[in-house]
């Protein structure tokens, strides 16, 4: 009879699905999913489905003042949109756009030093923010002045930011991806000043200017392509802004844009987020994991604080948190992709830089329960939530504490038993555990050095896999 590998690990709390971002709007995910036809595609794919952890990065003017990405510039009524003291809503929009790009220089961007701290905590592909819904662009735009090359930063040896902070990941090893904003609320073709600006979406009625929206089409395919062009591999064309869609009235024509970046970039991932269909190869539920298991790919996209990018006295999740969401988002067939915003200076601050250290110690020694892994049909028991290797022989089960909470003396479940006489060992040490079975529940006693600990932990042992996984 075959054997397979049963890892049980500990963390430290459980992340329920209601979890709340600081501000109330999120993107919805898609209710349906289409799989890619496109072989490099699927495989791709199928190679992002493995990493299970990466990162991304919101940078830009925002993160001068350090405010919520560049929300405030949208003239809605929400209580997570404010003015900073600007009591005008022209007089904001012109200290944003015209003031605070002539003070972002970024003098002390290192981008090495991102890539060395996310890759100590374990993440495996990254996604930068090219352009947020601004319009600034953090790479050199033929097709606007208004962009980090063209401000105060342009005299510096590393102003086109996007090309060295694709170089630094690629050379780490990172799956690489640009998040680029559909919108683009300084472009005059989008947001034009004849009119008002009421909302995030198109300011004029397209059917009445189809010329100007035909420009701004152009556009977005233009700026799209020289990412596509001009900054190496790119494996995920990461896209934002749902509202410009087709069910909106605003046809970007994503076929076009597709065939244009796939020709550029064989095999790449498109992500045409929460527009479901052929061009949003992977879902991307925000701040929030989906309450059950998913068998079509997807991330949930979570922050590190409570927002995308840097602001002023942050408060963190812990890292033990972190570690807890990663769990249950691999146990339902998901990725996490968690937010990380670096100073205006262009570091990664050390509060940060701290917490990711400790995740990724935690990634080092447990892994292996996270990495390569596929969902299973007995994912969830109480606190212990359950993943397979891709080939079908090895069972994972992941302990997640809620926060507070202490290691208990002894750990139970029920489902998936390991046969009888099996050794459950600790996998950072080899060292056996003593487990019993009674009425289908396993428990499992821990050494009384580990009973009461906060440090989480892994435990391996052999038991078969249930029959729909043997496929």
């Amino acid at each position: 009879m075959r054997k397979i590998v049963v890892l049980f690990v500990v963390a430290f709390c459980l992340l329920s699905t209601g979890m709340r971002a600081q501000h109330t709007f999120v993107h919805k995910q898609s209710s349906t999913y289409e799989w890619p036809e496109d072989s490099l595609v699927l495989k791709k794919l199928d190679q992002w489905r493995d990493l299970k952890f990466g990162v991304i990065f919101h940078w830009g003017l925002y993160a001068v003042p350090g405010i919520v990405e560049s929300w405030a510039l949208c003239s809605e009524d929400v209580n997570w949109i404010s003015r900073y003291g600007h009591n005008n809503y022209q007089e904001f929009k012109d200290w944003y756009w015209n003031g605070l790009s002539k003070q972002f220089n970024p003098t002390e961007f290192e981008p090495a030093q991102w890539a060395e701290v996310t890759k100590q905590a374990g993440m495996k592909y990254m996604i930068f923010t090219t352009k947020h819904h601004d319009g600034f662009c953090m790479f050199d735009s033929q097709y606007t002045d208004f962009s980090i090359s063209r401000c105060a930063f342009k005299e510096h040896p590393k102003a086109d930011v996007a090309k060295y902070v694709f170089e630094a990941f690629r050379k780490e090893g990172f799956m690489t991806g640009a998040y680029f904003s559909k919108p683009d609320w300084h472009n005059q073709d989008y947001w034009w000043d004849y009119f008002a600006t009421p909302n995030r979406n198109v300011n004029y009625k397209i059917e009445r200017h189809p010329e100007k929206w035909e420009a701004f089409k152009t556009y977005t395919h233009n700026q799209i392509g020289e990412l596509m062009s001009n900054y190496g591999t790119i494996d995920i064309l990461w896209l934002d802004g749902g509202w410009v869609s087709p069910r909106n009235n605003q046809d970007i024509d994503m076929p076009q844009i597709a065939a244009m970046a796939r020709a550029k970039q064989p095999g790449l991932l498109v992500v045409d987020r929460t527009i479901h269909g052929k061009y949003e190869n992977y879902q991307t539920p925000e701040q929030k994991i989906p309450e059950h298991q998913l068998p079509y790919p997807w991330e949930s996209c979570v922050t590190l604080t409570t927002d995308w990018g840097w602001v002023k006295n942050p408060v963190y999740k812990t890292p033990n948190r972190i570690i807890s969401i990663l769990m249950e988002v691999v146990a339902k067939g998901g990725n996490l992709l968690l937010g990380v915003g670096p100073t205006a200076e262009g570091l990664i601050e050390q509060p940060t830089v701290k917490r990711l250290q400790e995740i990724g110690r935690w990634m080092q020694k447990n892994g292996k329960a996270i990495y390569h892994t596929r969902i299973t049909p007995n994912y969830h028991c109480g606190n212990v939530w359950f993943t397979a290797d891709k080939n079908g022989r090895t069972l994972y089960a992941l302990y997640a504490l809620p926060e507070g909470e202490t290691l208990p003396a002894v750990i139970e479940w029920e489902g998936n038993v390991p046969e009888r006489g099996t050794s459950v060992r600790l996998l950072s040490t080899g060292q056996r555990m003593k487990w019993i079975e009674r009425d289908g529940k396993v428990a499992v006693t821990l050494p009384a050095k580990l009973a009461g600990s906060t440090e989480p932990i892994a435990l391996q042992f052999d038991t078969p896999l249930p029959k729909q996984n043997k496929k």
